[in-house]
């Protein structure tokens, strides 16, 4: 099977142009020896398979000079492909056409997608794509990848014989660049669009910073607000339906025993708790699926509602300046921002940061400080009982604990933090059928993660309260626990299964009737002392052994010192 590349500058469209090809067939790897992810699927031309492409979304890259890993694998990805399709933004040719020349002295067939077309006219450009296609030497052909104008004839265009151009140096690349710029595009003058007026509004501090506050602060509002609702109309009246089914299996079983303990977990009154039971058919599913999966889905709806709008761009180039002051720059935001709905990808998301310094800045203080939605969600059920005081307190705790340890990371870490280098989209209307796939294939990826790790989690808890060796560490860590973090031996228990899964260890202090204040310090030492292990073995990865123990140190030493100061204040 002929493998087809999309190849383009990051915000040309190249993953609405990769929908348009592939539909649903789609799986999401990881580039061999690489934790790089990117999406592959499958193109079958006029319904015959025969004749099929493996289509791949390469990462975005500005040349093929790379200066992160992400670029590299977009490199090293070319000498696996047959043909290019090289995606450009109609939009911003002069800047797109320096990668098309690089691509074209490689000797690969390729076929250009002048994508964003629509955007063109508004923007008062003008271009004579024959002429392009005559001066360049391939077809280019203009598309609109989130309506799917311009895809068929793409497709039915594809080469399959090289482009030919000679190597240049930097400098007649750019000379040749003008020339075809002078020859095919013209700019007139147009009226700024109501889009346009907001994207200047949005990247000025004096005014782009009180609308971030707002936007993120209407964001978190309706993911809990849907959250909740999902809750209370969908997955509780669900479980409801299901319970008959689960004390069914507990009469079964005689009510007790090691395999009932094990399966529907302690009886609490006499009645399973879906919360406190601890067993594999209960908790192990209620904890992802009605506790945790109601405040995924609207998330990733959001968080793709920002990508695809191209708001995300802006909130960088807003927080540049802050993010220099702990070692970062603005893009940071991007896996800090993830790390919100996952830890996992906001780990991954660090290698669009350049240097290795800054990866690591950026891994610990999100595995530190960023909890995932679906332990924010929890925090919020356990300390929510106390009011929003409590809950002000955790964040604001986590917040404050990023800024001081970013600004000592800052100057303990030997390196550099180079400036932000990015482009800034146009504003766009997304487009809703990718949006949605895009929900589905994340929300998928979740369950397919989340599900079978808080099974195994709650599975070794109960074998290790049975066996008990919860309650043997519980009485070798009390004096810490006890001492330093004030918190209940049993708290213990949770603190183990957090490595396992951090919301599903949240959920295990609910039943130990904590005060206010130790809620507190619980949910900011869970949240700060070591990452889940699926973040454990990505943030591995990324950083190598050496780093990931200087880092799972930092957080640990960073946790017991945070706990024990909130001990004493509160």
């Amino acid at each position: 099977m002929k493998k087809l590349l999309l190849m383009g500058n990051p915000n040309v469209g190249k993953s609405a142009i990769f929908s348009r090809l592939t539909g649903t067939r789609v799986v999401i790897s990881n580039y061999p020896g690489t934790t790089v992810g990117y999406k592959k699927g499958t193109m079958c031309l006029d319904g015959e398979c025969a004749t099929a492409f493996e289509v791949i979304d390469v990462p975005g890259i500005y040349s093929l000079d790379p200066v992160s890993k992400a670029e590299e694998v977009a490199v090293e990805m070319l000498d696996e492909g047959d043909i290019i399709i090289n995606v450009i933004d109609a939009t911003n040719l002069e800047r797109n056409l320096y990668l098309t020349l690089q691509l074209m002295e490689r000797g690969i067939p390729l076929i250009i997608a002048l994508n964003i077309w629509d955007e063109t006219s508004h923007k008062g450009i003008k271009i004579d794509h024959e002429k392009l296609s005559e001066l360049l030497g391939v077809r280019a052909i203009p598309t609109v990848g989130v309506s799917g104008e311009g895809i068929k004839e793409l497709v039915s265009s594809l080469p399959d014989t090289p482009p030919e151009m000679k190597p240049h140096t930097d400098e007649e690349r750019w000379i040749e660049i003008g020339k075809i710029i002078r020859e095919t595009q013209r700019v007139t003058h147009h009226h700024h669009t109501l889009l346009e007026r907001l994207g200047d509004i949005s990247v000025h501090p004096s005014t782009g910073i009180p609308l971030a506050v707002l936007i993120l602060a209407f964001t978190f509002a309706m993911i809990r607000f849907i959250g909740e609702g999902l809750i209370d109309y969908v997955f509780d009246p669900l479980f409801e339906l299901y319970t008959p089914f689960a004390y069914m299996i507990s009469q079964y079983l005689g009510g007790e025993g090691f395999l009932h303990d094990i399966l529907i977990g302690t009886l609490i009154g006499g009645e399973i708790d879906y919360v406190e039971s601890m067993g594999l058919i209960t908790t192990g599913l209620y904890v992802p699926i009605a506790m945790v999966l109601p405040y995924i889905v609207p998330f990733y709806l959001f968080l793709g509602l920002l990508e695809d709008s191209g708001y995300l761009p802006r909130l960088a180039v807003l927080v540049d300046n802050i993010m220099h002051k702990i070692g970062l720059h603005g893009l940071a935001i991007v896996p800090l921002f993830l790390g919100l709905g996952c830890n996992v990808p906001g780990a991954l998301a660090t290698r669009v940061l350049e240097t290795k310094r800054q990866r690591f800045i950026a891994a610990t203080l999100m595995a530190i400080c960023v909890p995932c939605a679906a332990q924010s969600a929890m925090i919020i059920g356990l300390v929510g009982r106390f009011g929003v005081t409590g809950i002000a307190i955790v964040f604001l705790t986590l917040l404050l604990t990023m800024f001081i340890l970013g600004f000592l990371l800052k100057f303990v870490i030997p390196g550099v933090s180079p400036e932000i280098f990015m482009e800034i989209p146009s504003y766009r209307i997304p487009y809703w059928s990718g949006l949605l796939k895009k929900l589905w294939m994340r929300t998928k990826a979740f369950l397919l993660e989340a599900i079978p790790m808080v099974l195994f989690g709650v599975l070794i808890v109960n074998v290790l309260y049975i066996l008990g060796v919860i309650a043997y560490l519980g009485t070798l860590m009390a004096p810490l626990v006890k001492g330093i973090l004030g918190l209940p031996e049993a708290a213990v228990g949770a603190l183990i299964v957090g490595f396992l899964r951090k919301d599903v260890a949240v959920g295990m202090l609910l039943p130990l009737n904590l005060t206010m204040a130790q809620s507190i310090v619980a949910s900011v030492v869970l949240a700060m002392y070591f990452p889940c292990i699926a973040t454990f073995i990505i943030m591995l990865k990324e950083l190598g052994l050496k780093d990931m123990v200087m880092s799972a140190s930092i957080m640990v030493l960073s946790a017991l010192l945070v706990g024990g100061i909130l001990n004493l204040i509160l």
